[in-house]
């Protein structure tokens, strides 16, 4: 019964101090003669410093693709993008006799070949003019393994010296193609790479065209179009996508098609047409982006101690560390009820059009666990780890954001920390010096609807887009501190 107490009243109080800067007497408010409760509230500075992501789990639904520079901090950011490609559960061609597209041997070709990259969105300027090579994977990315957004195939010999090779430039508003087209329901944006030149697999055998090798493979080994598996060991291994040059827009790119194109004669219907099999990458096959920043600009913002950042992707994080020992001393016999930090953003300076988003979602997990959370394909517990929104409201379907972000109560994550250093002995800080430390991290967060009709967070997984924001804190900050405010309890005479 008294747990029950103890727990309600810290949910009360909590929503008090949320309506109040001060919890002055929130104990003489809530408690009465009967209960003996006494409830306590204190505060304590929180450091915190900007620290270098290097690299994070490239593991997203989506692919990057493109060179920009943040208007606010002029740091460079390019995406190239790895992918494979998936086939269907025993993939069929049309039966050899009834395609028409044949050379004069008879053999099967590909009238043409391309490879379209669909983006749903975009940053930047879609007139900006950049330039693309499309490479050929001599080995694939193998299932099982962490590709993280510092993997460079082409440095690691997974490309194919001697494979296939094509330029292209490109504008994301694609201009050869009319208005009228672009502004139409059924047109999905996209980059269009043809691949009609010969192509010459690795055994030495040369095609008219990269599609026409695609055909070949199918009616020789029709067994290695049986599944995504066979179909990337021993036909298609992969694409790597690397930026040459240009400036100024990224592609969000949602999938990527290779088409192969032909002639088809339906003798049932008596009737020739001209077809296209797919190939696209999906879910279900692995795809990496590579992403490189630029390290002077990122030194730059980490040597600014007038504030820490969060940029993505793959950038800079926020570190904590938290006022554990305060927080615990001389409070044995209490209760930890309530512990809230408010982290504020600091407001952009550009005046640019093109600033980069804000971060919508941020994680809050134990730094020795920051790499382990998302290889683990974690989700936060709300004791160890929590994951919460950027503050806001919403009004007849309209979201207003504030410069805020709120973790109402991270007391679990102070206890277990506490818990740590009690049980871990003398030498405990020595062996863990990251003991009472957290990370800051802009993730994407994906619910579901349960069979109950709950929704719940079903992945959450790094932010690979383009996001930046300043938050008030830093060793030189001129602001105001960061504060975690905590309430604690204990019946009276305890």
């Amino acid at each position: 019964m008294k747990s029950k107490i103890l727990t309600v009243i810290a949910i009360l109080a909590m929503a008090l101090s949320a309506c109040d800067d001060t919890t002055e007497n929130i104990g003489m408010s809530l408690t009465d003669n009967i209960d003996k409760l006494q409830i306590t509230t204190d505060s304590f500075e929180v450091q915190s410093r900007s620290i270098l992501a290097d690299s994070v789990l490239s593991k997203s639904s989506a692919g990057y693709l493109g060179r920009i520079k943040d208007p606010e901090t002029g740091a460079y950011i390019t995406a190239d993008l790895t992918l494979q490609l998936h086939t269907l559960e025993d993939y069929k061609f049309p039966p050899i006799a009834n395609i028409v597209s044949k050379d004069q041997s008879q053999n099967v070709i590909a009238d043409s070949c391309d490879i379209r990259i669909f983006y749903d969105s975009f940053f930047g300027d879609s007139l900006s003019t950049m330039k693309l090579t499309a490479y050929e994977l001599q080995r694939t990315l193998e299932e099982g393994l962490k590709y993280y957004s510092n993997f460079d195939p082409e440095k690691l010999g997974y490309l194919r010296n001697d494979g296939l090779s094509q330029d292209k430039t490109y504008t994301l508003t694609d201009l050869g193609v009319t208005q009228k087209v672009r502004n139409g329901k059924n047109y999905s944006p996209n980059i269009r790479i043809n691949l009609n030149q010969p192509y010459t697999d690795k055994d030495g055998n040369t095609y008219n065209n990269y599609g026409t090798y695609i055909m070949r493979k199918y009616f020789e080994h029709p067994e290695y179009f049986a599944n995504s598996y066979n179909f990337i060991h021993n036909v298609c291994p992969g694409f790597h996508f690397k930026m040459k040059s240009g400036m100024g827009c990224m592609a969000y790119v949602n999938t990527t098609q290779l088409n192969i194109h032909f002639t088809y004669h339906n003798p049932q219907k008596d009737s020739t047409y001209a077809v296209t099999s797919t190939f696209a990458s999906t879910e279900e096959v692995l795809q990496s982006s590579k992403i490189s920043n630029d390290s002077k600009s990122l030194q730059s913002m980490l040597n600014d101690n007038t504030c820490t950042y969060l940029k993505t992707p793959a950038g800079i994080f926020t570190e904590l560390t938290l006022p554990v020992d305060q927080i615990l001393q001389k409070h044995q016999n209490d209760t930890l009820n309530a512990a809230k930090i408010v982290l504020t953003r600091v407001n952009n300076n550009s005046q640019s059009n093109y600033g980069l988003a804000v971060p919508n979602y941020l994680l809050m997990v134990p730094k020795d666990s920051l790499y382990t959370f998302f290889e683990k394909n974690s989700l936060h517990n709300n004791k160890t780890s929590y994951l919460v929104q950027r503050d806001h409201t919403t009004s007849n379907n309209v979201t207003t954001y504030k410069n805020t972000y709120t973790f109402s109560n991270i007391a679990g994550l102070i206890r277990a920390m506490g818990d740590a250093k009690e049980k871990g002995g003398s030498n405990f800080e020595a062996l863990h010096p990251n003991w009472n430390k957290v990370v800051l991290v802009p993730v994407t967060a994906t619910t579901t609807t349960n069979s109950s009709g709950t929704t719940v967070y079903s992945k959450v997984l790094n932010d690979m887009s383009l996001t930046s924001t300043r938050l008030v804190g830093g060793p030189g900050n001129k602001r105001d501190k960061i504060r975690i405010s905590v309430i604690y309890s204990k019946f009276k005479g305890k």
